[in-house]
Formats: C-alpha cells, sequence, structure tokens
C-alpha cells in the first residue's frame, strides 16, 4: 500500500491549499470540485481554486511551478478519476448528509487498496461512513489539516474503531515523511486533540481577563512567548482565528461535549460577534484594531473592555515579563507561575484550568499524553505542551495548586498524586491516561534530550557545541541568539574537525532544533570594531570565518549541514561549502549582506561565482554567468523555499530536501554516513576562469543606468562597485585568465574591509541593528 497519486476532492481554501501541499511534496493530485451553474467552463471551481492557492499570502506553493502537478476536473464529468488515485481527501461542505453521498458516490468508483479520508474539523469520522461497506470502513481515516497547510505542522490523523491498523500505520508514515507534517492520533471526539483544548483555553482565558480586570494586552504579554507560546497569544490569536470561528465552534462544543457548561463565552465575547460584529483582522476589529496615524504609520489600537472604544495605549509592558524575558523558558515558568498580584493570579487561573483541562481529557481526545502535547506545540506554536509544562513546573506542585483552588483532580491526576511521580515523562517512560508508567522514546531525535545524557555532550561554550549523535556521526550546534555566527561559533568548526579526526568519527553534522539555523554573522562585533579601527582583528575575524567554511569542503572527513527557517548570510555561506547539504523543505536562504553595506566575505562571492561559470558549456561567454552571480548577491535575493534555493543555485540538484524538519538532523547524520563509505577529500581549484575589467565595466555600465534611472542608490553603487570587482576576478585586462580560490578570498576578504570602513556601510549596520529593517542611503 504506498500512496504515488491522490485525489483531492472540494477546491475551497483548505482542499485547494492541501492540493497544493501534495504539489510540493511531489505527489500528483487530482482537483475536484461541483459544476458551477451558468458557467461555461464545467472545471471553473477546481481552476478557481488552484489560482487561489497560487496567489494565496503566505504562499501556499513553495514553487508556483508545483502547479503543474495538479489537475483539475469536476464531481460530474471526472469522478471515475478517482479510479487511479491512491489516497483521496475530502474538503468540502461541513454537512453530514453532503459528506455521506459523496462517500457513497466515491466508493463506486475508487479502488480498492485507496486509503479514503475526510477533513473535518467537526464532524466524527465514524458518522460519516454509516451505511459504507466494511471494507470501505477499513480504509478510511480522518485527516484534518490545519490552515494554512503548508506551514501549521499539525495533522489530527483520527482512526475510527474500523480503521485497519495497517491503514492507520501507512497514512501516518506518508503524512510524516511525504507530506512533512507533525501527525497525532485523536480520538474520534468532537473538536479532536489541538481544538477541543485551544479552543477551550481561549474561552477560559476571557473569564479570567474580566475576572481580574486586565487588558487583552497585557493578557497577551502574560500568555505568549514569555511562557513559550506563539508571539500572537491568546487574544491576537484569536483575531487571527476569526471571533466568529471561535464563538461557533465553541457553540458547538459546549452543545456536543459533557463539559459543555466549560464552553460558556462571557457576554463581552458574545458582544463582539453578536451586536458590534467586530470578528477580529478579517473585519478590521476585534480584540485589537489597526489604524493610521496622521504621517501614515500604522498604528494598533486595543479595545477597552469596559467601555467598548479603541485606544492607543502605546506598547505595552507588563513589569513581570520584562523581568525573566530573556531567562530561560523553564525558569521563566517557574517564577510566573508563582508571581503574586492580579496579573499572577491571572496567569495561575489560566495555567491552572489548561492543565486541569488536558488532564480530563486525556483518554478522550487522545489515548497517548505525547499526542495531547505535541497537538499543542504543532497546532498552536507552544514550546512545551501541558504535560511537559507540568513536569517543568513540579506535577506535585502544579497538584497541589490545583487543590488549593478547590478543584476536584481529574482521575489522571489523582493517580498520580497518590504514585507521588513528580513526572509524566520520565527515566524513557510516560504515563498512560490511567496514570501507568509505559516505554516511551520520541519519534524523532531530540537534540534537547540527547543532551540529558552528558556523555553525549563531547564539548560546550557559551555560543556551540559538539553532540555525540551516534554511530560514530559528531553534530555541531550553535545556540546564540537567532543562532548568529560569533567567534564561539567558528573557533567551534575548527575544534569539530579536529574531534573527529582523534576520536574516529566518520563525519560531521551542522545543525540545531531552534527557531533558525543561523541569521548570519555577529554584527555588533563587525560594527563596534570597524568604529574602533581595530583592522588587525576585524581583519583576522574574516580569514578565521573564512578557514571556517572553506574547511567544510577541504577537510578529510564528509561535512553535512542541515540548515531551515532563516540561513542568511554567513549562514548561507556555511551550507554553500558543504559536502551536502540535508535542507528543510522551509528553507529561507541568502546573501543580504548588500543590505548592511557589505559583500560576502566567507566565501559566499566566490561559491555563487562558481555555481553559474560551472555550468556554462565549454566555450561558452562568462559574462552572462558572471552577472546572475552578481544579480543574485547584488538584490540580497533570498530563497522562499528549499526548492526556489535549488532553482537560485544555492542548493545543488545532488542535495536533498526534506520535507519534515524534525527529521532533518537524523536524514544528515544517515548522509554522513553514506558519504563515508570511500571518502576522498576534494583540494581547491585553481582554475577557475575570470573575465576581469570586461567584465567589471559591463556590470559597472549596467549600474550607473540604474543610478540614473534612481533603481538604486549613491551607495549602492559603492557597495557594488566592489562586489563587481571581486566577481571580476580582479585581474585588470586579462580576460582569459584563470584564479584559485584562495586569490578570490582574498578579494572578498579585502572588499569587506574596504566596506567596512566606510561611513555609510556602519549607518547601515547601525539601522539594520536599531530597526531590524535595511536603510537604503
Amino acid at each position: 500500500m504506498k500512496i504515488q497519486k491522490a485525489a483531492v476532492i472540494g477546491a475551497g481554501v483548505m482542499g485547494a491549499a492541501i492540493a497544493a501541499q501534495l504539489a510540493n511534496a511531489g505527489i500528483p493530485v487530482l482537483l475536484l470540485d461541483i459544476v458551477l451553474p451558468d458557467n461555461p467552463d464545467r472545471n471553473a471551481a477546481a481552476k478557481a481554486g488552484v489560482q487561489r492557492a497560487l496567489g494565496a499570502r503566505p504562499a501556499a506553493f513553495m514553487d508556483p511551478a508545483r502547479a503543474a502537478l495538479i489537475e483539475v476536473g469536476n464531481l460530474e464529468d471526472d469522478l471515475g478519476k478517482l479510479k487511479d488515485a491512491d489516497w483521496i481527501v475530502e474538503a468540502i461542505i461541513e454537512k453530514l448528509p453532503a459528506k455521506r453521498d459523496l462517500w457513497e458516490k466515491v466508493e463506486k468508483v475508487a479502488k480498492k487498496t485507496a486509503i479514503i479520508s475526510s477533513n473535518s474539523s467537526g464532524i466524527p469520522m465514524h458518522l460519516q461512513i454509516e451505511g459504507r461497506s466494511d471494507d470501505f470502513q477499513r480504509r478510511f481515516v480522518g485527516a484534518h489539516f490545519f490552515n494554512p497547510p503548508r506551514y501549521l505542522h499539525l495533522l489530527e490523523v483520527i482512526p475510527t474503531p474500523q480503521t485497519a491498523p495497517e491503514v492507520l500505520a501507512t497514512f501516518s508514515h506518508f503524512a510524516e515523511t511525504v507530506l512533512g507534517k507533525g501527525v497525532v492520533v485523536a480520538g474520534d471526539v468532537p473538536g479532536f486533540v489541538a481544538n477541543r483544548i485551544g479552543v477551550y483555553g481561549i474561552v477560559r482565558a476571557m473569564v479570567h481577563l474580566e475576572r481580574f480586570g486586565l487588558t487583552p494586552a497585557q493578557a497577551d504579554q502574560l500568555s505568549g512567548p514569555v511562557l513559550g507560546r506563539a508571539s500572537s497569544a491568546t487574544f491576537r490569536t484569536a483575531d487571527l482565528s476569526g471571533l466568529d470561528i471561535i464563538y461557533h465552534v465553541a457553540g458547538d462544543l459546549g452543545a456536543a461535549t459533557p463539559e459543555g457548561e466549560d464552553f460558556t463565552l462571557t457576554d463581552t465575547f458574545r458582544r463582539l460577534v453578536e451586536e458590534k460584529k467586530w470578528l477580529g483582522d478579517k473585519t478590521g476589529s476585534g480584540f485589537y484594531k489597526k489604524t493610521k496615524d496622521a504621517k501614515g504609520k500604522t498604528v494598533i489600537l486595543n479595545l477597552n473592555l469596559d467601555s467598548f472604544e479603541y485606544e492607543d495605549q502605546g506598547r505595552v509592558k507588563v513589569d513581570a515579563v520584562e523581568a525573566v524575558k530573556n531567562q530561560p523558558l523553564a525558569k521563566r515558568l517557574q517564577a510566573l507561575y508563582t508571581l503574586e498580584g492580579r496579573e499572577g493570579d491571572f496567569l495561575r487561573a489560566v495555567m491552572n484550568d489548561g492543565f486541569w483541562y488536558a488532564a480530563k481529557m486525556a483518554g478522550v481526545v487522545s489515548e497517548r499524553l505525547p499526542d495531547i502535547d505535541n497537538a499543542l506545540k504543532w497546532g498552536f506554536g507552544w514550546e512545551q505542551g501541558p504535560f511537559e509544562t507540568m513536569d517543568t513546573l513540579g506535577m506535585q506542585t502544579v497538584i497541589a495548586s490545583l487543590e488549593g483552588e478547590g478543584r476536584t483532580l481529574p482521575p489522571l491526576l489523582a493517580a498520580m498524586k497518590a504514585s507521588g511521580r513528580e513526572k509524566f515523562y520520565q527515566d524513557s517512560e510516560v504515563v498512560t491516561p490511567a496514570g501507568q508508567p509505559t516505554p516511551y522514546a520520541a519519534p524523532y531525535l531530540i537534540l534537547s534530550e540527547l543532551k540529558k545524557d552528558a556523555s553525549k555532550v563531547v564539548r560546550k561554550t557559551a555560543g556551540a557545541s559538539l553532540l555525540d549523535l551516534g554511530d560514530g556521526v559528531l553534530l555541531l550546534e550553535f545556540h546564540t541568539k537567532m543562532n548568529a555566527l560569533g567567534e564561539d561559533a567558528i573557533r567551534m568548526v575548527g575544534t569539530a574537525h579536529k574531534t573527529v579526526q582523534e576520536w574516529g568519527y566518520a563525519g560531521l553534522v551542522i545543525g540545531n532544533q531552534g527557531e533558525h539555523f543561523s541569521a548570519g554573522a555577529n554584527l555588533p562585533l563587525i560594527l563596534s570594531q570597524a568604529q574602533d579601527e581595530e583592522w588587525d582583528e576585524l581583519d583576522a575575524g574574516i580569514r578565521a570565518f573564512q578557514a571556517a567554511t572553506t574547511s567544510l569542503r577541504f577537510s578529510p572527513h564528509p561535512v553535512v549541514v542541515a540548515p531551515f527557517n532563516l540561513t542568511l548570510g554567513g549562514g548561507c555561506e556555511m551550507l554553500l561549502h558543504a559536502d551536502h547539504v540535508v535542507g528543510s523543505a522551509e528553507l529561507y536562504t541568502g546573501l543580504v549582506e548588500v543590505g548592511v553595506g557589505l559583500i560576502p566575505g566567507g566565501g559566499g562571492t566566490k561559491e555563487m561565482l562558481l555555481r553559474f561559470t560551472d555550468q556554462m558549456m565549454p566555450g561558452a561567454p562568462l559574462l552572462p554567468a558572471v552577472q546572475r552571480a552578481f544579480e543574485l548577491i547584488g538584490t540580497a535575493k533570498t530563497s522562499t523555499s528549499a526548492l526556489e534555493a535549488r532553482k537560485l543555485r544555492f542548493l545543488r540538484p545532488s542535495d536533498d530536501i526534506v520535507m519534515n524538519r524534525d527529521l532533518l538532523i537524523a536524514e544528515a547524520k544517515r548522509k554522513v554516513l553514506d558519504l563515508a563509505q570511500g571518502y576522498v577529500q576534494p583540494v581547491p581549484r585553481q582554475d577557475i576562469p575570470v573575465m576581469g575589467d570586461a567584465a567589471a565595466s559591463a556590470i559597472r555600465s549596467a549600474l550607473y543606468g540604474m543610478r540614473q534611472g534612481g533603481y538604486i542608490t549613491e551607495y549602492d553603487l559603492v557597495v557594488s562597485e566592489q562586489l563587481a570587482h571581486v566577481l571580476s576576478g580582479g585581474v585588470g585586462n586579462n580576460r582569459t585568465a584563470k584564479v584559485s580560490e584562495g586569490h578570490l578570498l582574498d578579494l572578498e576578504r579585502e572588499a569587506f574591509l574596504t566596506l567596512a570602513g566606510k561611513k555609510g556601510t556602519q549607518q547601515r549596520i547601525e539601522h539594520m541593528l536599531k530597526t531590524g529593517k535595511p536603510l537604503r542611503n
């Protein structure tokens, strides 16, 4: 049973986005919808879905060309084409009769091995398949995607009592490895896992907001990143989701669940939706409202819940949050859980509601506690799920707090109290919903878990660590803010190579499991050295970084870099020099140094010149290749996915793309072991063709035209001329010169130092550090 072709029925927002994600994964997909009345194009509805996905922001497609993998059709003429699909998923209207009618038609044409799924977020799966054959019911499993499917990691897989175990296993494996989803197995109950617990949390937060007299902005400060949760926190999340959606989901859950009163909305929330029609972002007003001031600057207004007027409260700060926000998550949680005053009372009430309800739902929404934790992490952007958070705080501490509020403990917590156990996760075990320990191993390689074994930490400094991944593979991990590449990280590259050789490792992986792979160089240090005219120190730093990046290619052992999310500047230069890249599908990489008035100085300029000139046919003119490298670096082009990174040549055709970032380190480790078999140490190139002044003059001519037309600034011209000098090879009027990699690195370093000494560059760096945006001076 293998899924090689899929079909999506329903080309609305979700159906089209699911089809786009299948196409992103390289799976051909049939997209069907109804025939629109009075429209001569019988496939108009499906075509509109594809166009909607192509125009979606954020983009639904990793590469617009992948839309060619989607075949459109309609449910009247093309239903028979479902016979070729290995997986059929519906995303039609949320009405039970419509779904039952569809499944009756699908069963008549689908092949007998096809897996069948519904993307319903509210209609129980077992109700949809009543009356279907036993064989159909065996192959049916719910597949609830979160919107947008490309970016939200969570996929709730919902088996019915009739779902065959092998179908559940096959589909879950496909969803994890091919679609890149984080799979949790959910109970076939209202709200499944994430919405059942997440919407409950929003409803209860509103109750406590009014109870303790806080503003939505204060509550969001307390319940956002400081708790290890998404930056949208609670009430901004409600605005993004749509207050009407929460209103209806809470109402549905209240009517469909035994604990219906737990989903009762406050009168204030109901007034927002029913009377004011303020539904959040979709209407422009909710708990917050965006507007423009007299200068045209965007201002966020906050809703006063007493007056129902919007107010400019400025940047809201909560002293308790400011005091702990730079501490590790565990310390932040422990400090805030014991906070005194109304802010502490609010936060404790919200957290305790979440703990109590998650424990109550264990065994109902899922049979596994890790699935409940993962659903909240993957669906709502939490760093820790509710059971992991209770472990951080101390389970018995949480139980005492709940009892102090007069709550009756759910059976799971009552069992934990009786056992005296301090953690749900402990000693390679996790407890069941009944409170019984059972063996547990994480489904993928988690570095934070690996580091709990002190013997696996080979070396550690403030900015980087070396970890033993097992099987003879060493990992270099960065752990600075945004994983910026400071002196610690650069030094550790050399230490890593030395350790691989002296300890007999097969090779090296460079990767981490932070928010981003690396946002690039340590700009504050560069600025400080330049302003203090510490040119020897800055020159030594650039030389050290060049030595680090080039060592990734020319070491006597394989090096695999595993980039993901932001991989900019120096981070990009690292992946460019690796023997091999195993990159996340969500890879936003580029050489962005011109934005701060510099050029790539760690071999990035050299590497892009090589990548474009090497693809030229023998005897073809070099200028187009030089121009392409110049355009890519000079415009600071950044990929919007790994597929685009491959088109831009940041990734080679031979590099691997992994859809599921959770699997990235394990796949990189496997690649190191593959490369280690018969690995031959490369040697630096000595024969790189360059064009000298001919290339520089051609680029300079185009630049002056752009300056005259107002397309670039005066200082853009200064930076671009230095970049053109490096890409020309710096060999005067010799059009047929051959230079070495070392020569190009020297040119890079000289250009970098020259620009760092200029006031325009220092202004750009200062502006970037202050605002996070480039300065066009």
